[in-house]
């Protein structure tokens, strides 16, 4: 039986972030320590991410953001490239099939940057009124801040928040890393600024929902004061 919302003890679910991140690092390492090819451990990441989405929209997380593959993870062999291109374009497929608000964030100009999906790289209309999936794709923090310098090069405004390009992603309150390295990756800078980080030891591709509700716990611990 999957697991759901409901099987949260109350005391436990106290605080509900209103923006959660994902990092899932580990894939690699997860396949390598099976004796499987690198390339092999994207596909194991599919699954958690199913599991992990089904139980926050529950919840009422109303925006997530998650990384899929960074422009430095390009630069890995090419068989591991389309690889995890391929299992992206598989965990699309089931996104597409749920009510959720999609949007790409990365750079189209990437020859890796799946073909046919840049429709999804402008939001939705009546984005603001639903449940938000932002997907970082072929996302680099240098590419972000570096939309923003060039759209103030061109007139367009002086609030980086207004032009970088993320700038239709929301502040974060709580990163969730799986694979145990306690650090950002580049991920989503402007709007991790006053998030919380919770690092599981764990591989991605060995999640279970107690990750979850052991961040969770954690979090509604945590005296929020943004510089205040």
């Amino acid at each position: 039986m999957a697991l759901t919302a409901t099987t949260v003890p109350p005391s436990r679910a106290l605080r509900i972030p209103a923006h959660l991140g994902i990092i899932p690092d580990g894939n690699r390492r997860w396949a390598v320590a099976r004796g499987l090819p690198k390339s092999a451990g994207y596909d194991h990441g599919i699954e958690p991410g199913k599991q992990l989405f089904d139980v926050v929209w529950d919840l009422g997380i109303r925006e997530v953001s998650t990384y899929i593959f960074t422009k430095e993870n390009t630069h890995r062999p090419r068989n591991q490239v389309e690889a995890f291109k391929a299992s992206f374009v598989k965990f699309i497929d089931w996104v597409e099939n749920q009510d959720v608000s999609i949007l790409l964030v990365g750079d189209t100009s990437s020859t890796v940057f799946p073909e046919g999906l840049e429709h999804l790289t402008v939001p939705a209309e009546g984005r603001a009124r639903r449940r938000r999936l932002n997907l970082l794709v072929s996302y680099s923090w240098k590419w972000d801040v570096g939309e923003a310098v060039r759209a103030h090069a061109a007139g367009m405004g002086s609030d980086p928040l207004h032009l970088i390009g993320s700038r239709h992603v929301s502040r974060i309150d709580l990163i969730i890393r799986w694979g145990g390295r306690s650090r950002l990756s580049g991920f989503l800078p402007l709007q991790s600024a006053y998030a919380d980080l919770f690092v599981v030891d764990a591989l991605w591709p060995d999640f279970e929902m107690g990750h979850f509700w052991d961040a969770l716990s954690w979090y509604g611990g945590q005296d929020v004061t943004m510089g205040g």
